[in-house]
């Protein structure tokens, strides 16, 4: 009898031991998302506005499709420079490490729309269909922020909705007006971001 009762209070140890484990996977998961937020640069992401606005002018001016193309491809590697040193320069000046958890997972979860973005944009050249490229670029990033948006905050995936409402009305519309929409989103939209972050996220 005494020993049944010394084995009594065993079940509910081991709940209590589990609840407390589930309760800080749960706080350390949610840390590694606000982390990977914050590692962006508002001010990185204004600049890449900026990148996306001058070149949106620079295109509107080529003679050809494959010079417009090629003004906008340049200005997509001229932003992923400055988006991964702005974010290096961030982390280091907070003297805060680029968590690998989190912003892997951020980067995963945008990477399939980037590199489907790409192939389609070489089938699109190929078939001379670049009255498509403005509306599927900005459909294809827009939901590889929404997907990202969840190991981020809420204003990843609005700002990811907002360049697939971009990206379907440019859809409809031919190259000229397209390439304005692009101006709007890679230029307006990242500008907007990146002062939401500058602001609510240490710069």
């Amino acid at each position: 009898m005494p020993a049944s009762a010394g084995n009594e209070p065993l079940p509910e140890s081991s709940a209590l031991h589990a609840r407390a484990m589930a309760d800080l996977r749960f706080i350390r998961e949610t840390m590694e998302s606000a982390s990977a937020f914050s590692a962006f640069s508002g001010w990185g992401l204004i600049l890449i506005g900026g990148v996306a606005t001058a070149c949106g002018l620079v295109a509107a001016r080529q003679p050809t499709h494959l010079g417009w193309l090629t003004a906008w491809v340049a200005a997509a590697g001229i932003s992923a420079l400055i988006g991964a040193l702005s974010t290096a320069r961030k982390t280091r000046s907070a003297q805060e490490p680029l968590i690998p958890g989190p912003a892997r997972k951020f980067a995963l979860s945008l990477a399939p729309a980037v590199v489907s973005g790409a192939l389609l944009t070489v089938a699109l050249e190929r078939a001379e269909g670049f009255d498509l490229l403005p509306g599927m670029w900005l459909l294809l990033y827009g939901a590889g922020l929404v997907a990202a948006g969840a190991w981020s905050v809420r204003v990843v995936p609005v700002i990811g909705a907002a360049f697939m409402v971009l990206g379907a009305v440019g859809l409809l519309l031919p190259l000229p007006w397209g390439n304005w929409l692009l101006v709007g989103g890679f230029g307006g939209l990242h500008v907007a971001f990146g002062v939401i972050v500058g602001r609510k996220h240490g710069g």
